[in-house]
């Protein structure tokens, strides 16, 4: 006879003895003596502890199903995918956290219509968690009903999406070189957030994130402070607060601030026209900027009193200037905050014209004809050039053909067209 199995023994091994003081019940199932009350393991889960203890019953790795660790984000959608390679024709199985049978094989086993079968094969068992909440986080199961039963754990994390920053602090406007302090908060991270500040595309160093578990036990609230000091450049400025989570993948949760500073005015004098002469019209504007900006605008002239003019107009007008209209000129810009006061140095010229824009381009045009006027001549110079001396060449050649020809510089041709050694003739030298 063969070996006895060791199956039987375990068996009355799982009967007569179980961890913790547990006895078995008729119907099957532990019961823990020093556990709480009620809580009950299956038979099958003892005899597979038993069994896998026993170097002798140690299967092939092939029956033991894996599976892979998962992170979803909340209101998401997660797969768990559970594969095997030897079956040994046994089928797969998902349990919540809560020991909770999710799916056996391919049949549906909690009515949870967010829970659906993606793939169910003898090899993998694969289900989808839709619009997932926090209370799915934890570890799911995979078993095979082999004997003995194996399992593969996958650790499922949700990811609590932080809530759109709200920034305190902010009442009213601002004086300059006023300190401000801002406040910035975000609930509903899981992990904690963190905060950071910028205003406009400068980073501002506020102070560490503080965080806070929410009621809910699973969320975190975080919050963070910064202190700065405005500047008129600040009027208008957005003090941003945004929250950096590995849930936004990269996206920009973030809440801006403007900001309103209030400064003295300053101001300048622009002349229109720019190069005033004698007879012109002259309009002299007074630039005042400022928050709130200059109401009051006062002109003065050195050397003359009372001012010129004190309107809420901020041009001084001279109809046709003269020559007495020179001198340094001054204007007051004026407003709640304070007032400030710019200058103006008016030389009055002749009235003789200002060579305008037109006559210049006119000059630049009969400059450039002028230039094409003046190639075309030595073109045609050239040109005049090459023609002589390539008639002339022609003269000697023929010449040289000649058995009466002089010699090669002299050409004699009779006037009528004839060779003749009489006193009419004539000489061309080439």
């Amino acid at each position: 006879m063969g070996a006895p199995s060791a199956l039987p023994l375990l068996l009355l091994l799982a009967c007569c003895w179980a961890p913790g003081g547990a006895n078995l019940s008729q119907d099957g199932y532990w019961q823990e003596q020093n556990l709480e009350l009620g809580t009950l393991a299956p038979l099958d889960e003892a005899i597979s502890s038993t069994v896998w203890s026993s170097p002798d019953m140690l299967a092939s790795q092939d029956s033991q199903p894996w599976t892979s660790d998962e992170t979803v984000v909340a209101g998401g959608t997660v797969v768990l995918k559970c594969q095997v390679k030897d079956h040994e024709d046994s089928s797969l199985q998902w349990s919540n956290p809560a020991q909770q049978t999710l799916y056996f094989g391919e049949k549906r086993a909690l009515r949870d219509n967010r829970i659906q079968l993606v793939k169910s094969t003898p090899h993998e068992l694969s289900i989808s968690i839709s619009n997932v909440a926090l209370a799915d986080e934890g570890e799911y199961t995979c078993s095979i009903f082999t004997m003995p039963v194996r399992t593969a754990k996958s650790l499922v994390t949700v990811l609590g999406i932080p809530q759109k920053p709200v920034i305190s602090g902010y009442k009213s406007s601002l004086r300059e070189k006023d300190t401000t302090t801002l406040s910035c908060q975000s609930s509903g991270s899981k992990p904690a957030a963190q905060l950071t500040w910028r205003k406009g595309d400068q980073e501002l160093h506020g102070e560490s994130t503080r965080i806070q578990e929410d009621p809910n036990g699973k969320t975190f609230t975080v919050s963070s402070s910064v202190t700065f000091q405005v500047t008129r450049e600040d009027d208008g400025a957005d003090i941003v607060c945004s929250v950096n989570h590995e849930s936004l993948k990269g996206a920009d949760r973030s809440t801006a601030q403007r900001i309103e500073v209030l400064y003295t005015p300053t101001a300048k004098i622009r002349p229109d026209p720019p190069h005033p002469r004698e007879g012109q019209k002259l309009l002299l504007h007074c630039e005042g900027r400022g928050n709130p900006v200059p109401q009051q605008y006062v002109w003065e002239k050195e050397g003359s009193v009372p001012p010129l003019k004190m309107a809420q107009e901020s041009a001084l007008i001279f109809p046709f200037l003269n020559k007495s209209d020179s001198g340094t000129y001054g204007c007051t810009a004026t407003s709640n905050m304070g007032s400030y006061k710019a200058y103006y140095t008016l030389n009055v010229n002749d009235p003789s014209p200002v060579p305008s824009s037109s006559s210049t381009y006119h000059a630049i045009i009969g400059g450039i004809v002028a230039f094409i006027v003046f190639l075309l001549l030595i073109l045609l110079i050239f040109l005049g050039h090459y023609l002589i001396r390539h008639k002339g060449t022609y003269l000697t050649h023929e010449a040289k053909g000649s058995d009466d020809a002089p010699d090669a510089d002299t050409a004699i041709i009779n006037a009528e067209g004839g060779q003749s050694g009489g006193d009419d003739k004539k000489e061309y030298f080439i």
